[in-house]
């Protein structure tokens, strides 16, 4: 439960921003020990649909298996495009670095870190 003379830059259902604390579904930080906050894109490893395309060019060239080329191609494909990378938010403290937050909504991502530096910028 938040004291009455805490401000709060920042809440939803799986998030509180403080001036003291930062909440998240499995973790709470004191705001005190975060020496700064920043985005960090988490890249996905996209070389599984790029081999499934690959091992499809083969079939291409053979006129009794193509279509399984064309499959393979095209499910290549979709698995690629379908690939989203993700978005932590990245705290520094004195224990180090942690991605204390991972959505794939880079915008929601912004939205805590610029509230953790409202926290942090208050803190002072």
């Amino acid at each position: 439960m938040e004291a009455q003379h805490e401000t709060t830059f920042y809440q939803d259902n799986s998030v509180l921003v403080t001036q003291s604390r930062y909440i998240t579904e499995s973790k709470t930080y004191a705001m005190r020990n975060i020496s700064s906050v920043h985005i960090f894109e988490i890249e996905k490893n996209r070389i599984g649909p790029v081999l499934i395309i690959v091992f499809g060019i083969p079939f291409l060239f053979s006129r009794d298996v193509f279509w399984i080329g064309l499959i393979l191609i095209a499910v290549g494909v979709l698995r690629l495009f379908s690939i989203k990378n993700e978005y932590s938010v990245r705290i520094s403290t004195n224990a180090g670095e942690a991605n204390s937050l991972v959505s794939k909504n880079r915008e929601y991502i912004q939205t805590i870190v610029n509230a953790l530096n409202e926290a942090i910028i208050h803190r002072g």
